[in-house]
Order: structure tokens, then sequence, then C-alpha cells
């Protein structure tokens, strides 16, 4: 479709309301020519799957436009542009931007919303850290469409993990810092479909202190949250999630993560935890496939909620769609039908859990260290994995942009003797300043609830990873071949650490490329200090301030400053359940270490532009 012809509708639904395009079908996102991304990329990787180039250029397609149809879950179901956030209002916002770019889309509040510390008036310009690439028609990683004379909103990768600079091109990898997520879900009005998400320890323990309705199945009276008094609760938790941050994991934990960069090669193992560790690309597409697959659709739990999240299954199903933003989605709870099969006479893709595009793993109804839900995300028409190793492929060549910093050869080498003076080379050396390992929480002493995320999973797992072989069509044969994993006793150790089981659970080693990128500093984004020496989270990301690289890595490294920090952060009256301390990681280069602080400076301009 032509991109006039795109704006024309889009300006529809702006002004004059969805239902005059009702029999359009159409589907946009923003793909990025070359010579619009500005930094490099290697096509000379070297990968356990020799990607070629027609892969890469496949996984850069996707990477910017592949949702797996989250846009049911997101649109449908959660209701994210039903509320104060709607689609004619980004329109709206892009259209103001007469073709510019912007790293941040400001956005009309179509109605009044309040949850928590946020107050929101009609009309207020909402601040949503979306990236608008000079000439798009939507944001990077948004793909709009009309479909059953409904528009919809899905998201790719590039949402969480593509910026833009100030002329409007693109930067390929880098974490979206700004990236309100917990705003934005919770403008939905039926945020409470995320409820996995949020500090209630489990929905029995929650029904004990709040109101709950009832629904009949089978002439049993069983208990669901009641809708309103949950969707506030639900809110009231995921609006405490800074900008640059999203939850990943549903153990019932309000443990909101920054987002990572995706300069993938060699940054193994993947995820905070490091639980993507075995299959295609050194568990790349593993971590990527637990983002699409568990992250995306709330839905696909169901196939793990009397084991894993121990909710009866009608239950659940219920208390995600009995306020869902689609009438054709929304569960009546006064109904005779059980909410598994009122859903199964709506579901989108039928036959396998969830409203993605998903298949059954080899190892269903049990996980394994390839898939955190026991599901893959594909597509009919493609091979199993063909677009999760795709986008691995092209996460593999991405390179850590230049920071435009002036650099002294004299300053970088002192720098470097610092960094192995300190002992930073320890696990920080090689090529891409990591060891590849996980790190026991008990070691790091970072706070162990995200460590911990992966922990219910034992109760429906299986330690023998086994896969489709990556020519298995979708939808899926009969008899599909399969690929067997072996685990050492060495990934055995590492994988329990990951995953939780067993033990405390660890983080992995993350490689120090594009420090200058990533600031706030550590897994939970809790080091963080402003240019005018603003303390913690919120006196900077609360408060529209973006953390500055130095102040803030100076706080990763010097033990009063980072004593400071936390202190701000644990007195603050808005993570009241975030789990966001900025603790952690304490291995000081100051005066209490023997490093003067013309030393320590030396060291924080070293790993502020490594990879220049």
């Amino acid at each position: 479709m032509k991109k006039r012809y795109v704006l024309v509708v889009i300006i529809f639904i702006s002004f004059t309301g969805w239902i005059l395009v009702k029999q359009v079908a159409f589907e946009y996102a923003f793909i990025p020519s070359e010579d619009k991304i500005i930094n490099s990329t290697n096509f000379n990787v070297q990968s356990t799957h020799s990607p070629d180039k027609e892969q890469i250029e496949l996984g850069k397609e996707l990477y910017f436009k592949e949702t797996f149809g989250n846009e049911v879950f997101f649109t449908d179901i959660l209701g994210m542009v039903d509320g104060p956030f709607t689609i004619g209002n980004i329109a709206k916002a892009i259209l103001r931007l007469g073709g510019e770019g912007t790293s941040n889309l400001q956005v009309e509040a179509a109605e009044d919303f309040s949850a928590s510390h946020v107050n929101i008036k009609k009309g207020d310009l909402i601040d949503t850290g979306l990236d608008v690439a000079k000439g798009s028609l939507t944001p990077l990683g948004v793909k709009i469409s009309v479909d059953e004379g409904r528009p919809k909103i899905g998201i790719s990768c590039a949402v969480c993990h593509a910026t833009v600079d100030h002329k409007g091109n693109v930067i390929a990898g880098v974490t979206n810092t700004d990236l309100n997520i917990g705003l934005a879900l919770a403008m939905g009005t039926n945020t409470a479909s995320y409820f996995t998400h949020t500090e209630m320890e489990s929905l029995k323990e929650y029904f004990q202190h709040n109101a709950t309705s009832e629904i009949s199945v089978d002439g049993e009276k069983k208990t669901i949250p009641k809708a309103e008094e949950f969707e506030q609760f639900v809110d009231s938790e995921i609006i405490q999630w800074p900008i640059g941050s999203n939850d990943t994991t549903i153990e019932f934990m309000n443990n909101p993560v920054q987002i990572p960069d995706t300069f993938t090669q060699g940054d193994q193992p993947y995820g905070w935890s490091g639980q993507g560790q075995i299959g295609p690309f050194h568990g790349l597409s593993a971590a990527i496939n637990n983002a699409h697959s568990q992250n995306m659709d709330a839905i696909s739990q169901s196939a793990i909620s009397e084991k894993v999240l121990q909710i009866n299954k009608e239950v659940y199903f219920a208390t995600l769609l009995q306020n869902a933003a689609n009438p054709k989605f929304k569960y009546d709870i006064s109904s005779e039908v059980k909410p598994s099969d009122f859903f199964k006479g709506v579901d989108p893709t039928p036959g396998v859990p969830g409203v993605n595009e998903l298949i059954y793993s080899a190892s269903f109804p049990k996980i394994n260290y390839l898939t955190s839900i026991s599901l893959l995300s594909s597509s009919p028409g493609f091979k199993s994995w063909e677009q999760i190793n795709a986008m691995s492929a092209y996460m593999n060549t991405l390179q850590v942009p230049k920071t435009g910093l002036e650099t002294s050869k004299e300053k970088m080498d002192e720098g470097k003797r610092i960094f192995a003076n300190a002992g930073c080379i320890s696990c920080h050396g090689g090529q891409h300043f990591t060891n590849n390992k996980v790190i026991k929480s008990e070691e790091i002493k970072t706070n162990p609830s995200r460590a911990k995320g992966f922990g219910p999973s034992e109760r429906l797992f299986t330690n023998k990873p086994k896969t489709y072989s990556f020519v298995t069509p979708v939808p899926l044969p009969k008899d599909p071949k399969l690929i067997e994993y072996d685990i050492s006793d060495e990934q055995k150790e590492q994988l329990d650490l990951a995953w939780a089981h067993n033990t405390n659970g660890g983080y992995k080693t993350i490689s120090l490329l594009g420090l200058y990128w990533s600031a706030p500093y550590l897994h939970d984004g809790g080091v963080a200090v402003g240019p005018n020496g603003e303390m913690g989270v919120t006196e900077t990301l609360f408060a529209g301030i973006k953390p500055d690289p130095t102040l803030s890595m100076k706080a990763m490294l010097d033990s009063s400053l980072r004593e400071e920090v936390v202190r701000a952060n644990k007195n603050s009256t808005i993570l009241k359940t975030a789990e966001i301390t900025g603790e952690g990681h304490e291995f000081w280069v100051d005066d209490t270490t023997g490093f003067s602080e013309e030393e320590q400076e030396a060291l924080i301009y070293y790993l502020l532009r490594l990879g220049d």
C-alpha cells in the first residue's frame, strides 16, 4: 500500500472517527532504509548458524514491524488505545511534526486519567517517549492497522530497542531510555489483564483483602476480582515503572528492569538473569521468543496458569477478559458459559493458547530452557524459529553508535590502566567486555527479586530441552523432526542460576559497550543522577530529567555517592512496591579502595567511550 493512502486513512481516523473507514483493511509500520540508520552494521558476524545476508535482511524487516499479532492483546483485550491514549491522537501528534522526527512524541490526552502519583487532564500533552523517524507515519516499532473495522496498534522489537537522533535518523539497537511503557499500559481500559506483573503474592491472597465477584463454572461458584477495583490496583502498580523500564516476568512481583540494548554479538547469555543460554544464536533466539510469547500476550499464559501461576484456568480467563476493551472478547461474568469455552469462540488463533501467532513447543505442556511458557512465536507460512532466528541474526550485526565525545588516547590509556588495576577486567574483559557468566545474586548483592523471576517455572519444567528442526513448517506437521540439546554440568549450574531453580538466582555479566547510551545503570535502572546532581529515580526519570551518563557512572563507582542515590530511591513515595533501589555491584573505585578522584574520573572517561 502506498504511504499516501495510509496517511489518508490515518487522517480519517484522527478527525472523523474509525467508523468512516469501517470497510478499509490495512497495516503500516515504518522500516527505515539503510541510509536512515546512522550506526553501522557488521555483516561478517559469526554464529552457530552462519546467517546470510538474506536472513539478516529479513531480520531487519521483522525487527521493525513483526508483532506476531499482538495487536489483539494490546488493543482488543488490554485496551491500550481506548482510554486517554488513542490512535487518533497519536496520528494528530505525528501530523503536527510536519514530517520531522522526535525522540518523545507528545500525544494529547483524550480524557482524564489518574493513578497513584499521576494525574492527567483531558487535553494535556502526554510524554510517551515514542520515537518517530523523519518522514515516518508511525512511531518506531508501532504497527497501525485496521481489522474487522477497528483500528489497532501492535508492537515490535524496535519500540523498545531503537531511537532517533536530533535529525530524526534511526539508531538501531539503542535502548529507548525515555519510553513510558508503564504509563501507556496503565492508561489502558483493561490493564488488569497485565496483573501477573504486580506485587500481589497471589490472586488468592488478593481475594482476602479486596472486593470480589463470582462466576459459575459447571455449577460451581468461583471467585474473581471485582473489575473496577482490580483495574485501579493494577494501574497503581504498573504506573510505578520508570521510563525506559518494563517488567518481564510473571511471578507476581512488581520488579521492572531497564530495557537492554540489542548489541548482542558476543554478549551471551541473554536476558537480565541470563536465562537465554540454550538454542540458536547462543540462546538469543530463546530470549527473543520469551519477550514475544510471554510478555506480549497474557492469554498465552493460560496454558501454565494452573501449575505455574497456581490460578484455576477458568478464573484466569475470566479475570483477563471480564473487562476486555473489544466487546467481542469481553466475558460476561453472569454467563453460564465457561470462560475458556467463551474464549474458544472468539480466539483468532484457534488450536493454541493465546491470541498471538504461536505454536506448541516440543515439550508442551512442560516448560524448558528454550521457552518460559512452552510456546514458540511463529507465524503460518514461515518455518519453525525462522522469524526469531532472523531477528537474532540482525541484532548480532548491530554496532554501538559513536558517542560524539572528544577522545584523548592518553586519557583512554590511563582509564584502561585503572580498569585493569581496579579488577573490572576480571568480569568485563575480552573483546565484548564480559565473561559471559551468570553471577550469583548473593555475590553481586543486588535485589534478588528479579533474579528469582523464572523460579516458578520449576513447577512445570523439564531439564531436557528439545525443539523442532529449523526446516519444520508452520502450521506444524504431525511428526516434526526434533533437535535435542545436551547440557554439561557447568551449563546446568549456570542455567540453575539463570532460572532460579534450587537457587536464589543470579544476574548476567553485561557487556560494557554502549554505556554512554544506557544511563541510568544496574538492572533495575536505579543508579540515576541528573545533570544538576538530582538523586535517584524519582528526581530524574519521574521528573522528566534525563540521567547524566558521567554522574550516574560515578555513582556506580563511588560508595558515598551511591549511598545518596540508594537513600533517595528508598525514600521515594512513588516507588512503593517497584523494587527499585540501585543497590548492588559494590565494586568501588574510590578513596575506600585506594583510588584518587583523578583515577576515578579516568575510568569513567574510558568506560563511556568504549566502542568509539
